[in-house]
């Protein structure tokens, strides 16, 4: 590689230092020496010294401000690192500890990355967003801080989140890192004790109205048309009802997806295809009763929706064949109070705001449950779920942990081991009746990689529910017919970047079957997804 850079100039170039990794000639021809200590060293030797100092951190929270210093001055190193036991680091770069990152993201600040657009520029998005140095965005990963993790609205903290996401589209699928860009859309917060934090790092006013938010994510949209025609716009925690009408709003016009709405959706959509493996039935035959009608909820239903018009169903079919239940009981035709996205599943249902009657009532064979609410699925719910079925699918999707609908222990316990389980948080190995079983987390970390991908490399034009759809039955033909008997219905993260690969073929296949890529398809879909890989290696240097 050729770089006219030389000196602490290279050496402080995140992209392109080597640190103790130049070689003796390098070091030479580059003006190095004497700016680094004698010794050469190796990735392997640098790898085992991040590992040494990360063991010396007490706290997760410590390890993830480390990695992300490293970041900031070895992005090579740091994906080295990340790359090499991604099941490891998740934990640490993304959740949970990122939510202890977001809440305290003003506090442990340390440099800019990443881009804020605040409201107080609307009118000028366009120029800001040429302020960014690379021209060739794929990715954005943006928010607008209103509906972080379970934490609510937390206003410029949740900056986090577009970093992490975008990380992990690195580490798990190898799109390269220059291509993808965290936003922050900065329209202020309505949490009073940021607004009076001394450093807080946001705009310092509440939330405006909808429409003038809207009129700003409008901008936005424009501009990222505008300065990056070749990219996509990652939607991620915003609040359920704007996250659902900017989905809406943006779908069908500019290359989109909201990971809250359509990632959970896929993933859960795999954990499902791999639930009626084990019972031998279809997914076109399941009857599902949701616990929770936002967003997450309503997009898991419109995916499975989905899914089952591709077994045969029609649309009225497989939506009636989907029922939901929130804060204020069934959503059913008599409510008042239901947005438009809910009201295509209020069937005509005796009303009732008691979920085992709404069990008793609809008798669905699955139960998913996306309402934060810990423990919502006690033993009354789960014992009703096993008399109806002999082998019960419970989902218990929300976390963190104590917001988990049910525990493994609980959902086999009241079953007598005969109920199909995922949780949206990982829990350990289960030991009951002589037999270990593993429960399944529901990641999004299966799919939204994996669609990012895909829809770099093809240059996708748009996103479709074929696509999830795709991506779902992927993720769940990655499992084998042993981790299904132990409980298993997703492929285990020891081997995530391979199995984010594979996703991502099958997507490309679907992108280029409806004819939604730039590109020409290639002979080989699967080498294609390959040969765009990022691999974390540091170049070797010669001058000009």
């Amino acid at each position: 590689m050729k770089t006219d850079l030389r000196g602490t100039e290279l050496l402080l170039d995140p992209r392109l230092t080597k640190s103790t990794a130049f070689t003796a000639k390098e070091r030479e021809s580059l003006g190095l020496v004497g700016l680094l200590p004698d010794a050469v060293e190796d990735e392997d030797l640098q790898i085992r010294r991040v590992h040494q100092q990360l063991g010396h951190k007490n706290t997760d929270l410590d390890r993830y401000i480390y990695l992300n210093a490293l970041l900031d001055h070895d992005e090579t190193l740091f994906y080295k690192v990340l790359m090499s036991d991604p099941a490891h680091f998740l934990p640490i770069v993304y959740d949970p500890t990122i939510a202890e990152a977001c809440l305290k993201f003003g506090h442990i600040y340390r440099g800019p990355r990443g881009m804020y657009l605040s409201l107080s520029r609307k009118g000028h998005v366009r120029d800001v967003l040429r302020n960014w140095p690379e021209k060739d965005v794929r990715v954005i990963c943006v928010t607008d801080g209103g509906r972080i993790l379970g934490l609510g609205d937390i206003g410029a903290n949740g900056m986090g989140i577009p970093i992490g996401k975008l990380q992990l589209y690195t580490a798990t699928a190898a799109v390269p890192p220059r291509v993808l860009l965290p936003a922050f859309l900065d329209a202020g917060t309505n949490n009073d004790e940021l607004l009076h934090d001394p450093l807080y790092l946001g705009l310092r006013r509440t939330r405006p109205r909808t429409e003038e938010l809207y009129e700003f994510v409008d901008e936005f949209v424009s501009a990222v048309q505008d300065v990056f025609p070749l990219c996509c716009i990652h939607f991620e925690d915003w609040t359920g009802v704007d996250a659902v009408h900017l989905l809406k709003r943006y779908r069908d016009k500019v290359c989109c997806y909201n990971d809250d709405i359509q990632g959970t959706a896929a993933v859960t959509l795999a954990g499902l295809m791999n639930a009626v493996r084990i019972k031998g039935s279809k997914l076109s035959e399941e009857r599902i009763l949701f616990l929770g009608a936002g967003s997450a909820g309503i997009g898991i239903a419109d995916l499975v929706a989905s899914a089952m018009r591709q077994e045969g169903l029609s649309e009225e079919e497989a939506r009636g064949r989907i029922s939901l239940f929130d804060i204020h009981g069934l959503i059913e035709s008599s409510r008042k109070d239901l947005e438009d996205f809910q009201k295509p599943y209020a069937h005509s249902m005796k009303p009732t705001k008691d979920f085992v009657e709404a069990i008793e009532a609809f008798k669905p064979t699955a139960i998913i449950g996306v309402s934060t609410v810990g423990k919502a699925f006690n033993k009354k719910v789960v014992e009703a779920m096993g008399r109806l079925n002999h082998r019960p699918i419970i989902f218990a999707l929300s976390n963190p942990t104590d917001h988990a609908e049910c525990t493994p222990r609980e959902a086999y316990g009241w079953t007598n081991g005969r109920a199909i389980y995922a949780a949206g948080v990982q829990f350990p190995p289960l030991h009951l009746d002589g037999k270990t079983l593993v429960p399944s987390q529901a990641n999004n970390v299966y799919i939204f990689p994996a669609m990012g991908m895909a829809i770099y490399a093809t240059q996708a034009k748009r996103v479709t529910d074929e696509m999830f759809v795709a991506a779902a039955k992927a993720v769940a033909d990655q499992v084998t017919q042993h981790q299904l008997d132990d409980g298993m219905l997703f492929p285990p993260q020891s081997n995530l970047l391979e199995v984010e690969l594979d996703t991502a073929s099958k997507v490309a296949e679907s992108i280029f079957e409806k004819g939604l890529a730039r590109v020409e398809r290639p002979d080989d879909v699967g080498s294609f997804i390959r040969s765009h890989a990022y691999e974390p290696r540091y170049p070797s240097f010669t001058r000009h």
